[in-house]
């Protein structure tokens, strides 16, 4: 069975969001972190991690990610504040595979 995560970037102002997925989150953040991958990411300077979810299943993970990527704005700011509430950089939490 592959772990998922679902985690959202923000750039420096919190202004900007990008949901993503995926089944390595410490070699995906350093990816995100070279910029490479995502020109969304890239564009807009997301390098910080603002919210993250660990599933067992990949599959659970891309159902989640698609069903936050329809989300309102409003509710995502809602969603990361529930457990970080001052939206800070969480990169030094992550599960290192």
């Amino acid at each position: 069975m592959k772990r998922g995560y679902v985690y959202i970037l923000s750039n420096y102002t919190r202004t900007t969001f990008y949901i993503g997925v995926t089944s390595k989150l410490g070699p995906r953040f350093d990816e995100h972190q070279a910029g490479v991958g995502s020109k969304f990411v890239r564009k807009y300077n997301l390098k910080y991690l603002v919210y993250y979810e660990v599933f067992d299943r990949i599959e659970d993970a891309i159902r989640r990610e698609k069903q936050l990527k329809k989300w309102h704005r409003a509710w995502k700011i809602r969603l990361i504040k529930s457990v970080n509430a001052e939206m800070r950089d969480l990169s030094e939490e992550i599960p290192w595979q």
